[in-house]
C-alpha cells in the first residue's frame, strides 16, 4: 500500500491529537523508510519482475529485517519508545507504535504471501489484494477519503499555510499514487534505494502544515 497507509496516519490523529501529523505518517511508513537504505546496504533484496503481481512489478523475496512481523514489533517499540522518551505523551506513543504495526497488517492484506513471519526464515503470508488493480485502488483510494474526512473534520486551518498546504500535499499523495500505478517500473534497485533518504523530506511537508492547524474536536 501508500496512500492506504497515510490514511492510518491522518486517521489516528483523532486518537493523538497533541502529535504532529508529520509523526504519525513516518510512524506508518518506517519500515518503508528503512527498507531502501537495506537494500543500497545489501541486507535486503528486491527483484524487478513486471507482472510479479498486477498492481507492481516487485518481487519482494528477501526483507525480513524491514518487514518480517517480529521485528515490527521492535520498530514499533523503538519507534514509540523514543517518542515517549522525547515528548511524554503516553497516547501518541502508543498510536506510534500501533502504527508501525499497522505497516505489515496492510501489507498483509495487499501482498501475495511474501511477508515474514520471522526474520530469519519461517512462513510467509498474505493475502494477495495486488493480484487486482481495481480491487486494490476502491480499498486504497476509500481508506484515504475517508481518513482525509476524519482529519479535515477534526482539525481546522489558523491560516492558508494550514488550509493550502493540507489540501495540496493530499493532491500530490493522490498524484504520486496514481503515478506509481500507472507508470513504468522502477528504472533500477539502487534508483529503489534513494528513496528512502529522499522520502524523508516528503514527512517534511505535513509537519509544517500541521502547525497551522488546530484540533477542533477531540
Amino acid at each position: 500500500m501508500f496512500i492506504g497507509h497515510f490514511a492510518v496516519a491522518l486517521a489516528a490523529k483523532k486518537l493523538a491529537p497533541k502529535t504532529s501529523l508529520g509523526t504519525l505518517m513516518l510512524s506508518t511508513s518506517f519500515v518503508d523508510v528503512l527498507w531502501p537504505i537495506f537494500l543500497l546496504l545489501g541486507w535486503e533484496h528486491v527483484r524487478i519482475e513486471p507482472g510479479n503481481t498486477a498492481f507492481t512489478p516487485l518481487d519482494f523475496y528477501d526483507y525480513p529485517i524491514s518487514h518480517s512481523l517480529l521485528t515490527g514489533f521492535g520498530w514499533a517499540a523503538l519507534f514509540g519508545g523514543l517518542y515517549y522518551a522525547v515528548r511524554r505523551y503516553r497516547p501518541g506513543a502508543i498510536v506510534l507504535a500501533l502504527g508501525v504495526l499497522s505497516h505489515w497488517a496492510l501489507d498483509f492484506v495487499t501482498h501475495r504471501p511474501d511477508m515474514p513471519l520471522l526474520p530469519n526464515g519461517g512462513p510467509k503470508v498474505g493475502l494477495g489484494l495486488w493480484n487486482s488493480i481495481p480491487a486494490t485502488m476502491v480499498v486504497e483510494i476509500t481508506m484515504f477519503l475517508a481518513a482525509i474526512w476524519v482529519y479535515a473534520r477534526m482539525t481546522r486551518a489558523k491560516d492558508r499555510i494550514g488550509s493550502w498546504g493540507f489540501w495540496i500535499f493530499m493532491a500530490m499523495l493522490m498524484m504520486t499514487y496514481f503515478a506509481n500505478v500507472f507508470g513504468p517500473p522502477p528504472p533500477s534497485v539502487e534508483a529503489i534505494g534513494i528513496t528512502g533518504p529522499l522520502s524523508l523530506l516528503l514527512f517534511a511537508i505535513p509537519y509544517w502544515f500541521d502547525q497551522h492547524r488546530t484540533v477542533s474536536k477531540l
